[in-house]
């Protein structure tokens, strides 16, 4: 890539860039000629490159493209640990704060929209509310969730369902209370 797209070209230095898309869209050498060209990090958002051992599967920048511009949040956890968008919020917040301009590429868009519209600081649910989630019908699942968190989730999603049961056992509060309650974005988009 020779040239940058005008519009990063013209972007502040101070202003941080997000770059969403697909697999093999291009989004990482983007944001390395970005990187390169007119400084700064390029912050992973992708759920799957933040796991180790991923490289090939996930097409994450090589060490010879890491190796050329600061990269972060990329293979930093072990295998089968769990890890939200929660987690990479509080691990991307830093980043925005300080050092160089933050250059945010991925295709989580959960990643993004935690970014640019917040995220409900939701506890994780113990290990043991999960499990009995596990083992519960859809009818008795939906039994045990508020009426307002009904009406905003889509009841047919068993993960949706799950979720919502957890958090109301887990935290006494509906998912949809703790959605009411979401702090502002960490990024605003310009209005």
């Amino acid at each position: 890539m020779t040239d940058l797209p005008a519009i990063l070209a013209q972007t502040p230095a101070d202003r941080p860039v997000l770059i969403a898309g697909p697999t093999g869209s291009g989004k990482s050498a983007l944001a390395l000629a970005l990187a390169e060209r007119a400084g700064g990090i390029v912050i992973n958002a992708d759920a799957l490159q933040v796991h180790a051992g991923w490289r090939i599967l996930t097409a994450r920048p090589g060490p010879d493209e890491e190796a050329r511009a600061p990269h972060a949040l990329y293979g930093h956890v072990p295998p089968r640990t769990r890890y939200s968008a929660g987690h990479w919020l509080r691990e991307v917040r830093p980043l925005l704060r300080a050092g160089p301009r933050p250059i945010i590429v991925g295709g989580t868009g959960l990643y993004f929209a935690a970014l640019t519209e917040g995220l409900a600081p939701i506890p994780e649910s113990p290990e043991r509310i999960r499990a009995a989630a596990g083992r519960l019908s859809p009818d008795a699942l939906r039994a045990g969730i508020d009426a307002e968190t009904l009406a905003r989730i889509d009841t047919a999603n068993p993960a949706r369902l799950r979720r919502a049961w957890e958090v109301r056992q887990a935290t006494g509060r509906g998912l949809a209370a703790w959605q009411d309650d979401t702090p502002p974005p960490d990024l605003a988009p310009d209005a």
